[in-house]
């Protein structure tokens, strides 16, 4: 992609939560398809000359769908955006995400140049008791940044346009985005916008009116030449003539209809008429023979069509937009099939078969959205191969593969989801030989890697979960050696380090696992260091401090393990207090609370335990009271049910104890359909063997055993029920030769 004038690659970066994804469509087509006022243009203000167009815009989701960790490619985007415009709402201002884009963009020196839109929420609601729900600036937004790009405790006023119903509205905050991005006054902007709609307010309507009369004119014109041709055979030539004529004036009024007079529809509102030609000229197409057209009115219709699909899906329509994206779709394969060798063809409807997968898994459509992204890899697959040097059809090849890996292990379908993961590591890999010297690709091999870890996890494969993991940490390890200042690859690197530091302890590796999760501590707390304000590497230093506590306390390190729980607790119970609307710290904390009770359990503690296993509780039902499918949450809740059920046995109650280590095998038991994830394996046999219930168990146990799962806790509860758990020597074999 080539740099503006500006020097810089993208005119704006647009920062926002997944969930105004519909506002992000929005802003990003609104941005790109804006004409800056011809007498505007060329002129020179203090950010520098104004442009006649403001494109491209990045959006990570568009440019990076299949990468699982942003970081390296977020950050050279960032540096490569003249402008960053975050859309404002309470679920961006909770996103760890957006916080940290603003605040990676202030430390670049370039906190002027950041614009919000405010499309929910209230801005410093976070100062008004009862309303810190409602807030919808993140706190990088809110505070200012010393001169090392550190926050400070300075408040600062974010240049801001408010879309809101009753504030500037949609239209007059797109113009004073603009305003601020052009450096230009925004009266003078409404001023001239407002002139160009008086004069083609009354003007547009009227012509869309009669060229959509003239098109079905035309339509019925070059219909009826051609049955007279069929009848008339002395005068098929001039009649076919006329009807290809006839046909392509239409044609060229279909593509104004969709391109100048959509667009200029769209500046004015009028999506009623934009709905009315974007019917009318559907209609028009499916009335045409393909056979019939020109290869460059074909490719005229696929543009067509998707622009269709595009402005239905603007405006919400996910269902609407699936016929024009089908319809586009068809075109652009029968474009292939004229021209067997085109590889950008080829691509094109690799490219349309993506957009018929967007509508539908859009609507919940997992099926279909895995064919069409099928479809797209074999499509993509061609062109690649006829352009082996083309990087950027490599990548989208890869993502078109890990997309639908993505697919396929959310539906537990493992085996095939795997082979489409390799798929894009390979070429990944390939990619990485080729370009040594770019970063990127290891990152990407690194996070592939990462991808086939879980997915190994997920079946139960703990040796390969392990290797897996352990190349992503090697690679990370690297990248952050390579660049000691670069917090992001220190970041990337604690994370690889205390999942694989976790993973050692699953398989009863108490050195590899404490020895990954210190680095992954350790790490995390020197970034708290640099900056304390941070919220994600706080989070960080809490959830693996947890972690490290329940490795030291099975290793018999109690008096560590306590140091470790409370510092845990402690940054994790004032994270969630600064930001009760957060969804991301309160499993974290839960998870600290109940490494506590263990702990406390230890120590003879009962009270303690109860407490602290009561709040994990408590933190995890309102968390699954909005995700009750999250495995996760449901793994979280019987755990703490089985620890309140040894508080209770402590205590010589059993019925209590029987019933929380029964409704923990009943939370349990339906999770253990999908995979042999061994955390949820190893729960529900704890709890079976809890309840006295061996004979289920031993099954159970036996998998365990043969996959080399062997954690403290797991071999202290087997020896207390006599239960023999000889040590996997294969496995530990296996193990050791990964360490090496």
């Amino acid at each position: 992609m080539s740099e503006s004038s500006s020097g810089f690659t993208y005119r704006a970066f647009i920062s926002y939560s997944h969930r105004d994804t519909a506002w992000a469509d929005w802003l990003h087509k609104a941005l790109e398809t804006y004409r800056v006022p011809s007498r505007l243009v060329g002129a020179t203000t203090a950010h520098g000359t104004i442009p006649r167009r403001l494109h491209p815009v990045f959006r990570d989701r568009d440019e990076l769908s299949s990468s699982p960790e942003l970081g390296t490619k977020i950050n050279q985007a960032l540096a490569q955006s003249e402008n960053l415009i975050v859309i404002c709402s309470p679920a961006s201002a909770a996103s760890r995400w957006v916080n940290e884009e603003v605040l990676a963009y202030k430390r670049m020196g370039r906190a002027a140049r950041i614009f919000c839109l405010i499309v929910d929420g209230e801005p410093n609601a976070i100062d008004l008791p009862g309303r810190e729900a409602e807030e919808c600036f993140c706190p990088a937004l809110r505070f200012a940044t010393d001169a090392d790009g550190r926050p400070t405790a300075e408040r600062t006023e974010p240049i801001a346009a408010d879309a809101r119903s009753g504030k500037d509205g949609k239209p007059n905050a797109k113009l004073k985005l603009i305003a601020g991005m052009l450096d230009v006054g925004f009266d003078a902007l409404k001023q001239r916008e407002q002139r160009r709609q008086v004069q083609r307010m009354t003007a547009i309507a009227g012509i869309a009116l009669v060229v959509m009369a003239v098109t079905i004119v035309l339509a019925i014109a070059a219909l009826v030449s051609r049955h007279r041709a069929v009848i008339a055979q002395q005068e098929a030539v001039a009649a076919k003539q006329a009807a290809v004529r006839r046909q392509k004036q239409a044609e060229g009024l279909v593509g104004f209809m969709l391109g100048d007079l959509s667009d200029k529809l769209d500046q004015v509102h009028r999506l009623d008429i934009m709905q009315a030609v974007d019917d009318k000229a559907l209609a028009y197409f499916a009335s045409l023979p393909a056979a019939d057209a020109s290869d460059a009115a074909l490719a005229m219709r696929v543009a067509a069509l998707e622009k269709i699909g595009s402005v239905r899906m603007d405006q919400g329509h996910a269902a609407e937009s699936l016929p024009a994206y089908q319809a586009a779709s068809a075109l652009a394969a029968e474009l292939v099939k004229r021209a067997p060798g085109n590889a950008d063809r080829k691509a094109g409807y690799g490219d349309s078969l993506k957009w018929v997968g967007q509508a539908h898994l859009y609507q919940g459509d997992m099926a279909h959205a895995l064919q069409d992204f099928d479809a797209a890899s074999v499509a993509l697959q061609k062109a690649a191969s006829a352009k082996p040097d083309d990087g950027d059809l490599a990548f989208k090849l890869a993502a078109a593969y890990h997309d639908g890996g993505y697919v396929l292990d959310h539906r537990g379908d493992f085996a095939a989801a795997e082979a489409r993961y390799k798929a894009a590591l390979n070429i990944y890999k390939l990619w990485g030989a080729r370009e040594p010297t770019q970063t990127r690709w290891q990152s990407y091999i690194g996070n592939e890697y990462d991808s086939l870890g879980k997915l190994a996890l997920e079946q139960g494969r703990l040796d390969r979960a392990i290797a897996s993991y352990r190349a992503d940490q090697r690679i990370k390890a690297a990248l952050a050696a390579g660049n000691p200042k670069d917090h992001q690859a220190q970041r990337n690197l604690l994370v690889a380090d205390a999942i694989l530091g976790r993973t050692f302890a699953l398989a009863g590796n108490m050195q590899a696992a404490l020895r990954f999760t210190r680095e992954g501590v350790d790490n995390a707390k020197a970034l708290t260091g640099f900056d304390p304000t941070y919220s994600s590497w706080q989070d960080y230093y809490g959830l693996y401090g947890q972690q490290l506590g329940g490795l030291l306390r099975q290793n018999g390190q109690l008096d560590a393990a306590a140091t470790a729980d409370d510092d845990a607790v402690q940054v994790l119970s004032a994270l969630t207090a600064k930001d009760p609307t957060s969804s991301d710290w309160p499993p974290d904390l839960a998870l600290a609370q109940l490494e506590t009770a263990r702990l406390s359990l230890a120590r003879n503690d009962i009270s303690g335990a109860q407490t602290q296993a009561h709040s994990a509780l408590a933190v995890t039902r309102k968390l699954r009271a909005k995700s009750p499918d999250d495995r996760s949450l449901i793994l979280l809740e019987a755990q703490a049910d089985m620890v309140l059920g040894r508080v209770a046995a402590q205590r010589r109650d059993a019925a209590i104890a029987q019933k929380n280590w029964s409704q923990a095998c009943d939370l349990l038991r339906p999770a253990l359909r999908a995979g042999d994830d061994p955390n949820f394996l190893a729960a529900y046999a704890e709890a079976l063997l809890r309840l006295d219930q061996t004979d289920p168990a031993r099954p159970i146990i036996a998998k365990l055993n043969a996959m080399g799962y062997r954690t403290p806790d797991f071999v202290a509860l087997l020896t207390g029920k006599h239960i023999d758990y000889p040590v996997n020597a294969a496995f530990a074999q296996r193990i050791a030769e990964t360490m090496r």
